[in-house]
């Protein structure tokens, strides 16, 4: 409840920046640059968020980063409701939730299978509430920008913020065996998470792959979606395409309910190609429909594939180190997407918006070659009920 209640205010996020910002006569690049913003302390600080949730439980640090993001979201609705704020007060606001992110996902990872037998399941209808949250999210924030303003959005933002803290402070868990282990220094928990992922040849292998992905392809692909549709068919438009690709996750995610591939690595990777279609026909400036049946695919196939991941990694990892490995696997997947985000739009600028959504789709392929080649991640067998 609490996770997917936030995802609710986290999908108004890219439309009320790409209205607020665009609408105050700002460049598109600074679209990108505040998405980064968030991005870049997310995937930072997401470490020490997974060794302060070994260590304090995740439920505090949760409660605490919910905290955190209220409050940012709270001062940029009243920043954008009384004026235009400078770009400097939006990164560093921004900022603040992703600091709030980087304490909040870590503990994802580790209540799921503390409270579901089968992740998968658990996984997947995780993914499919999410989805339909994600969809209403951007819906509704177009009709919310279109009758009164930015502001508020991120007022909405910050009330679904305080509902997840509620909902967090009222959830009970059963203490686990590893929760009252006796701890070692900060400095090493952190070392002693990275022997972990070392240690897993197809952890860090999926992670390094996805680095590529994340600056080449994740990262360009929000701010670019959102800018160029935002700019030819209006900010209701590209809310309307986010909640198709929230409806392709609710697909996947169904998908992945019924589907127990025996290697779910190798099963996520086939799916990924879809996501190329979508940044083909963006490219191409193709109707709203073609751009609707893209992001459906595309939500689809990211759904599937995380749903693989997220399973995979919570059934293989010993849960005394699930938080820390889950951050390390956030930080890997994010920290270059931050920069693929930052570098979007000047990118675009200085080659053209179509080549680089091309270049993103060539690189898409690739990156799915690389993972069905390597042994290590397409030979992963499936742990749990079949």
């Amino acid at each position: 409840m609490a996770r997917t209640v936030a995802l609710f205010g986290d999908g108004m996020i890219p439309v009320a920046l790409t209205a607020g910002l665009l609408g105050a006569g700002r460049p598109a690049s600074s679209v990108g640059f505040a998405l980064a913003a968030w991005m870049g302390p997310l995937a930072v600080f997401v470490l020490f968020g997974g060794v302060l949730a070994d260590r304090f439980t995740p439920r505090r640090m949760m409660i605490i980063a919910d905290v955190l993001r209220l409050l940012g979201a709270s001062v940029l609705a009243v920043a954008f409701t009384t004026g235009n704020p400078p770009l400097w007060a939006v990164y560093a606001l921004s900022s603040v939730a992703g600091v709030g992110a980087a304490l909040f996902q870590p503990g994802v990872a580790s209540t799921v299978p503390r409270v579901s037998t089968d992740v998968q399941r658990a996984n997947a209808v995780l993914r499919v509430a999410e989805a339909l949250m994600t969809m209403a999210g951007p819906a509704f924030a177009g009709v919310l920008v279109g009758l009164a303003s930015a502001g508020a959005v991120y007022a909405a933002n910050a009330a679904t913020f305080a509902v997840s803290g509620a909902c967090l402070f009222l959830m009970r868990l059963a203490p686990a065996p590893h929760d009252d282990a006796e701890r070692g220094t900060f400095t090493a928990e952190l070392v002693d998470g990275w022997r972990e992922f070392r240690a897993r040849s197809w952890l860090w292998g999926v992670i390094a792959v996805w680095t590529v992905y994340g600056f080449a392809v994740l990262g360009p692909m929000l701010p670019l979606t959102a800018v160029l549709v935002t700019e030819a068919h209006g900010s209701g438009a590209y809310g309307m395409l986010m909640a198709v690709n929230g409806a392709g996750s609710v697909v996947g995610g169904l998908l992945a309910l019924r589907l127990r591939p025996s290697h779910p690595l190798a099963a996520g990777a086939v799916a990924l190609p879809l996501v190329a279609v979508s940044l083909l026909v963006l490219a191409l400036g193709m109707p709203v429909p073609v751009l609707a049946a893209g992001q459906l695919l595309a939500g689809g196939s990211a759904a599937f594939w995380l749903v693989m991941w997220s399973t995979t990694v919570q059934t293989h990892v010993p849960p005394e180190a699930l938080n820390r490995l889950h951050a390390y696997d956030v930080a890997g997947s994010l920290l270059m997407v931050a920069a693929g985000r930052a570098l979007a739009g000047p990118v675009a600028e200085a080659v053209g918006a179509p080549e680089l959504l091309v270049a993103a789709a060539v690189i898409n392929l690739g990156v799915v070659a690389v993972l069905l080649v390597a042994r290590p991640i397409r030979e992963l067998k499936r742990i749990g009920p079949g």
